[in-house]
């Protein structure tokens, strides 16, 4: 479904206006990240500044206190120690405080990783729903993800919808695949994007996990511009919501109503990730939607619904199980937002301009 109508909406709706603007991010980053005991003195130094907290700069120097391009620093994911080296980028954020690096153009050596993920023989799986009047989207977004996503590697598209016999036909190159799973529709759009995340969760468990080894999931209502490769794969990430990426975190729009499983206080919050494109591991992906769909059912149960419903789940989420990689607001860009930053080099996914009205409506 179409997570990005709803930021589009946003930006209508006012009380937000000033969300686009270079403001200087502030946020909390509770917990001690662990490093080797004889490291140098620069990951002490990110390490004091991660546990404290500290002010993100303006989007002209958003490089942490202490960190500059070229340095080397351990960090750790599920498959044990590896050394990262940040970028040569000086005008971004490339590294979040508890060490996961954020990935944009010029910050990643796809030759290398190609060969890398070559060598594993890995297949990433792509789900996306075109429920309802959505498989209007579909054949575009196959045709670009054809021209730009994981281009040179085994490739499985899922597609969920309850129109199997409308599924375009598209021509896959070698190696990609795709597979039709039929699912319901519900009467309300909201009702549509917040079942996604359980149907994920269950084919996750019964059938994504014998037959790829990372997933994607996306909207469908957006198209493939440029490339999307396997620098995005890691065991959990997510995606800055690129009307929020300059923004101060009091102007995040999470869930603030106690009573809402989604709940985030006002003085917490790493950053705002916007609900149309995550993924990771199969295992990861699995637990991820399992949880929204879990706290979703608890809110249904108290008769309340989450402000941004399953992308605020999402964000509640990734507050508390810090994604491993960020992926830049290159990564999804709303066909809504006219400005692009200087700080974009590339735009590679961008949504599909349309009537929202028209679209969501019987």
């Amino acid at each position: 479904m179409g997570i990005c109508d709803e930021s589009r909406e946003r930006q209508v709706c006012g009380g937000e206006g000033d969300r686009r603007n270079n403001q200087t991010f502030h946020h909390c980053f509770p917990g001690k990240p662990k490093c080797y005991p004889l490291h140098s003195v620069v990951l002490l130094t990110i390490l004091i500044l991660a546990f404290f907290g500290y002010g993100f700069l303006s989007s002209r120097h958003l490089m942490p206190a202490g960190v500059r391009a070229g340095h080397s620093v351990a960090v750790r994911d599920p498959d044990g120690w590896q050394v990262v080296t940040l970028s040569r980028r000086s005008d971004a954020l490339t590294v979040t405080p508890w060490l996961a690096p954020i990935i944009w153009e010029g910050t990643f050596n796809i030759d290398l990783l190609n060969e890398q993920f070559w060598l594993q023989n890995l297949t990433v799986g792509l789900t996306v729903f075109a429920v309802k009047k959505y498989m209007v989207f579909l054949k575009a977004f196959l045709e670009t993800a054809e021209q730009h996503f994981m281009v040179g590697h085994h490739v499985t598209y899922y597609v969920f919808t309850d129109r199997p016999a409308d599924v375009p036909h598209v021509l896959l190159k070698e190696g990609r695949q795709l597979v039709v799973l039929s699912v319901r529709s519900y009467a309300r759009w909201q009702d549509v994007s917040m079942h996604r995340m359980e149907m994920i969760s269950n084919f996750s468990e019964q059938r994504f996990r014998h037959e790829v080894d990372y997933l994607v999931c996306s909207d469908v209502d957006m198209k493939f511009w440029d490339h999307v490769g396997v620098e995005i794969l890691s065991p959990l990430f997510g995606t800055l919501h690129p009307a929020f990426y300059t923004a101060n975190r009091k102007a995040f729009t999470y869930e603030r109503r106690r009573r809402s499983q989604a709940y985030i206080p006002w003085d917490e919050g790493d950053f705002y990730y916007i609900g149309a494109f995550f993924g990771g591991s199969v295992a990861e992906v699995q637990q991820l939607t399992s949880a929204c769909h879990q706290a979703m059912m608890v809110d249904k149960a108290k008769g309340i619904e989450a402000v941004w419903h399953d992308e605020s789940h999402l964000n509640k989420y990734l507050l508390h199980h810090k994604p491993t990689k960020v992926l830049s607001p290159e990564y999804l860009w709303g066909d809504w937002l006219l400005d692009w930053h200087p700080v974009l080099k590339k735009l590679r996914f961008v949504t599909v301009p349309k009537n929202r009205q028209k679209i969501r409506n019987p």
